[in-house]
């Protein structure tokens, strides 16, 4: 496996230069800013992620004030109380995305969300003491307490918040394949832990995020 200078290199001859790499390179909020979202934030990123998937993105995003304004701002013990009816009715609502398993799991992942609230005081603190160490566990568990959030939903809801991660983009699983890590898509604890390791190494090597890390090994597919 390439040391994570050899791969900057090659990212950079990719790109062509330094310059078209680094200004090309996404931004994490710290811990304390992680801190200070609101917990209404948290859910509209986590349901504004779940209407995204399988969808174009502008087009969600141009209907999203009409979803903040249906779903009562995102405020979770809102979101939480509202009833069967209530989400009924928005299947008859034109200004958003009518697709009532999407709808129901706004409901479900605001009744969750209080109860990490009150178990840590906020949904914020919650990823912010989450190690970026072990992502992968962040992930399991976005996945296994909230609804439609596996796949890559969880790892890409982390990156809309300002989370620090990877992501396992179709480049970036090419390159991990191209480096030996792993022989498939890895989905598996196993593989996941595997990649995690890497990243991991790779994060000690360059003192470098891990969603930097992963988009510069994504400029460096078809390039080895």
């Amino acid at each position: 496996m390439r040391s994570f200078n050899n791969i900057y290199a090659t990212a950079v001859l990719h790109k062509g230069g330094i310059d078209n790499v680094e200004s090309n390179l996404p931004t994490n909020c710290s811990e304390s800013e992680l801190r200070l979202k609101s917990n209404s934030v948290y859910l509209s990123e986590m349901s504004r992620r779940i209407f995204r998937a399988g969808l174009k993105h502008s087009m969600v995003d141009a209907k999203w004030p009409a979803f903040e304004e249906v779903y009562k701002s995102f405020d979770p013990m809102a979101v939480a109380m509202m009833s069967d009816e209530d989400l009924e009715r928005l299947m008859h609502d034109a200004r958003i995305i009518r697709h009532f398993g999407k709808i129901r799991a706004v409901r479900a992942n605001a009744i969750w969300m209080l109860d990490v609230i009150r178990e840590f005081g906020g949904f914020g603190n919650m990823i912010a003491d989450w190690p970026s160490s072990s992502i992968i566990d962040l992930w399991t568990f976005l996945k296994k307490n909230g609804t439609q959030m596996g796949g890559q939903s969880g790892p890409r809801f982390l990156r809309m918040v300002g989370k620090d991660t990877f992501m396992l983009t179709d480049d970036v699983v090419s390159v991990l394949k191209a480096e030996k890590v792993v022989e498939k898509v890895p989905t598996s604890q196993k593989d996941l832990r595997k990649v995690q390791d890497v990243f991991n190494l790779w994060q000690k090597e360059s003192g470098r995020s891990l969603s930097e890390i992963s988009r510069i090994v994504s400029f460096t597919a078809n390039a080895q």
